[in-house]
């Protein structure tokens, strides 16, 4: 397995250029099974996930093109299964995402359950719940789900809490069903109106996406389509923090500060210059970073996904500073690794207390998932010492060439590669 090997302390500087969203890519991937005809989408990431996406469309005969720019799908005619097997789906979670579009287009669909997940549970009941409100018939037996419906039928659902995947699962399989559906309470992310916009280019008739209440009026079929995928705005946060953390001076090009209201924020009081006024976002930290409790919630929130990162953040200050994680259970996975480094700090169920300022030190510590990957990284570039990051497939799930990024920046990383 590749590893990175980080020499610190340093301090980064100068700019990079965020990528397309990881998680708005996945989604519009999944769109391409709504469809026959090509559909062409720029600025995708070539990163794990993606990759692995693509080769469960191929399993549906989408065949797919890399280009310079992005990534052009050729769905053809119907597709030759409607089955996900486990052996697809096994590594990522959004291969969920065939399900409401299987089902909308052929009228059934057989997918295996996602597993487990290194962060939490994250079931998918409201994603069959929503279908079954919209006539489907769903089956749970042997690891799979197999749901049955003539055609989908427009209805109403409401969401017992905001899912991303969930809301753009029904939000495609409602695009091709008969009247019109209703979906409250819906997950609120960039990501989600990403989706909505390529489905409106293909002739989706959609109206409220990105908002808590959703409408869509169903269509006989879909089109072809070019869209470009929105920036990672998760991308774009890690960089920033690295540049808090490193008392730097870090330009994010192609970022969206509407994306990152809470971040900017939290940075801005912690002692951070901040200018958004475009292109793109700059970052002037400062040595002194002053102690900020956050919370994690749904957009527009502080985002989970950043959370890790803000915590490594958060041993550059003096005094405690309290992170709390709402979204996810088992998010703090990332917490034994930085102890290693010298972190301070202490975890009593979803709350977890940092203790600073710490002087961390280079380890071998070990990455457990995605964003806990990142967390690692950037200590270790503040970190005295070398720091070697094991198991960085997780961080290539996400990012793409995070090292040539930091390099960019002036950072002293690199790959070493597994056997």
């Amino acid at each position: 397995m590749d590893r990175l090997r980080i020499e610190g302390p340093t301090r980064l500087a100068g700019s990079i250029r965020a990528g397309g969203a990881k998680n708005a890519a996945l989604p519009a991937l999944a769109a391409s099974l709504l469809c026959s005809e090509p559909i062409e989408l720029l600025s995708v990431p070539d990163v794990r996930d993606v990759r692995t996406m693509l080769r469960l469309l191929e399993h549906f005969g989408v065949a797919s093109e890399r280009g310079a720019e992005g990534v052009t799908l050729r769905p053809g005619g119907e597709p030759p299964a409607d089955d996900a097997p486990y052996e697809l789906v096994k590594t990522m979670r959004a291969s969920v995402l065939a399900l409401g579009p299987l089902l909308a287009r052929l009228g059934h669909a057989r997918v295996s359950l996602p597993g487990g997940c290194a962060i939490g549970v994250r079931p998918i009941d409201q994603h069959l719940a929503g279908l079954e409100a919209l006539g489907a018939h769903v089956e749970l037996e042997h690891g799979y789900v197999t749901a049955r419906a003539p055609r989908l039928r427009g209805g109403c659902y409401r969401f017992d809490m905001p899912t991303v995947t969930g809301t753009e699962n029904l939000i495609m399989a409602a695009t091709l069903a008969t009247g019109s559906t209703r979906l409250e309470n819906c997950a609120r992310e960039p990501e989600v109106a990403d989706l909505a916009a390529l489905l409106s280019r293909m002739g989706a008739r959609i109206e409220g996406a990105g908002t808590a209440t959703i409408e869509i009026e169903g269509v006989d079929s879909l089109g072809g389509a070019r869209h470009r995928i929105i920036p990672d705005r998760i991308e774009a946060g890690t960089y920033l923090i690295g540049g808090a953390m490193t008392a730097g001076e870090v330009r994010v090009e192609n970022a969206e500060p509407s994306h990152l209201g809470a971040l900017l924020e939290v940075l801005d009081e912690v002692g951070c210059q901040i200018d958004a006024a475009g292109p793109g976002i700059c970052l002037v930290g400062t040595p002194e970073i002053t102690s900020r409790d956050v919370a994690t919630a749904p957009h527009p929130g502080f985002p989970t996904d950043l959370q890790a990162q803000y915590m490594a953040l958060m041993t550059r200050t003096r005094g405690a500073s309290i992170i709390r994680e709402t979204v996810f259970e088992n998010r703090f996975q990332h917490v034994p690794e930085l102890a290693r480094m010298g972190a301070e700090i202490s975890i009593e169920g979803g709350r977890a207390e940092v203790r600073g300022p710490t002087e961390l030190s280079g380890a071998n510590v070990m990455a457990t998932d995605l964003r806990a990957s990142a967390s690692l990284v950037l200590a270790g570039l503040a970190a005295v010492g070398t720091t070697v990051v094991d198991r960085v497939y997780h961080l290539d799930r996400g990012y793409e060439a995070m090292e040539s990024k930091l390099q960019l920046l002036g950072a002293r990383v690199e790959r070493l590669r597994g056997d």
